[in-house]
């Protein structure tokens, strides 16, 4: 598609508007989702959609033709996305999130980045899989991350790394976690390394860079970003950034995998509209069939309702002026990890209702179920150690290394 220049752009877009783009469009993401599939990663038809649409800028500084939008109603859009298009959901989410880390990065590398597209696209991922040396201006930075999702359609790349202390001491004792920010001239796509049972649509593959130089002002230290002083420094005048980054990232994580546990549950719902067993019986006629539909249902809406309510509830604060207070974000993700434990819970209540012709590769149902299944894989969903640190947290003790809150 042709580069958009934020001079080209006419007027702000709103979420009323990406809303009316991304549902008029939803027949056409749903049926072109097998196709991302059988293709690896999303169609170019799926990747317009997205592009036209604006959800990708919807976290996006309104500088570069974003809307600095509200999170949960973000949210919202990608859980929609992902009930019916699965990878175009998960890459609606895991590469749209990556504009609000971006906005708060140096000048230099924002122009860089938007400067002649204002649709550009970030891949990561943030595991801290390389190491960077300490060089001058910047860092010389080699390694090797999985699970780059939509990283064909994406032209810059963040991904974590730790890095040798910046003022000299200690040199080759790596133990500073940082994101490190890449030009798609600086890293390698493998691109082999992708053939999953589930989200094969989202084209999550391997990226490497090797002795990679990376300037200062395209490194963001993890603990400054978390701690909001990029916002500060960077983009003071504009609150959304004000909400933390590891509050937002997971309840991304957390709102496509809870989608794509509602489109199991609709499927299963379009099922039974038709389905007759083996004894005559119509699905819709069945007691117990009905019963787990019921169920899974709510549970679907209490799982929606849980994480965007919390994200409602932290942009409101940074909107109004405040900060928001480690208590809730250390409640927010034990709410994030629970709401997605019980929506797919509620998958799989229904999913073990369907009957033998779940088995069917025609069938959607375990289009649906398999990539849920994958999804729940991610770190951000580990359930056990977000309730731990929690209830660290309440009483005063030390939060379990590693844990993502």
């Amino acid at each position: 598609m042709k580069a958009v220049l934020k001079k080209d752009l006419e007027r702000p877009a709103t979420l009323a508007d990406v809303r009316a783009k991304i549902e008029a469009a939803m027949p056409t993401l749903a049926t072109d989702a097998i196709a991302c599939d059988e293709l690896g990663q999303l169609t170019p038809k799926v990747r317009d959609i997205l592009l036209e649409s604006g959800v990708m800028r919807v976290l996006q500084p309104l500088e570069y033709g974003g809307m600095e939008g509200d999170p949960a109603e973000y949210c919202r859009l990608v859980m929609d996305i992902a009930a019916h298009a699965p990878s175009a959901g998960w890459v609606a989410g895991v590469v749209g999130v990556h504009s609000f880390e971006f906005a708060q990065a140096d000048a230099r590398l924002q122009e860089e980045v938007w400067g002649k597209n204002v649709d550009t696209w970030m891949a990561s991922p943030y595991a801290m899989l390389g190491r960077a040396r300490r060089v001058e201006g910047g860092w010389q930075f080699t390694g090797r991350w999985p699970f780059s999702s939509g990283t064909d359609w994406c032209d810059w790349i963040v991904v974590g790394g730790l890095a040798e202390a910046a003022d000299g001491s200690n040199p080759g004792v790596f133990a500073e976690p940082h994101h490190f920010i890449l030009p798609r001239s600086d890293y390698v796509i493998h691109q082999d390394s992708w053939d999953t049972m589930g989200l094969r649509g989202t084209g999550s593959k391997d990226v490497e860079a090797v002795d990679a130089f990376v300037p200062d002002y395209r490194v963001i230290n993890v603990k400054k970003l978390n701690d909001r002083e990029y916002h500060r420094k960077n983009r003071p005048d504009s609150r959304l950034y004000e909400v933390p980054f590891d509050f937002l990232f997971p309840g991304v994580i957390s709102a496509a995998t809870i989608g794509l546990a509602d489109g199991v549950v609709r499927r299963f719902w379009e099922y039974s509209e038709s389905r007759v067993n083996r004894g005559g019986l119509k699905a819709i006629d069945h007691p117990f069939q009905m019963a787990a539909l019921g169920a899974a249902m709510a549970d679907i809406s209490a799982s929606r309702l849980h994480v965007l309510a919390d994200m409602k509830r932290g942009y409101d604060i940074a909107m109004s002026g405040g900060k928001v207070p480690a208590a809730l974000q250390h409640e927010a993700r034990r709410n994030q990890v629970r709401a997605v434990r019980r929506a797919a819970e509620a998958a799989h209540a229904v999913f073990s209702n369907v009957g033998g012709n779940v088995a069917r590769n025609s069938n959607p149902i375990q289009r649906f179920y398999r990539d849920m299944t994958v999804a729940m894989c991610h770190a951000c969903n580990a359930d056990q150690p977000v309730y731990a640190a929690q209830a660290a947290f309440t009483f005063g003790k030390p939060i379990p290394p590693g844990v993502i809150v």
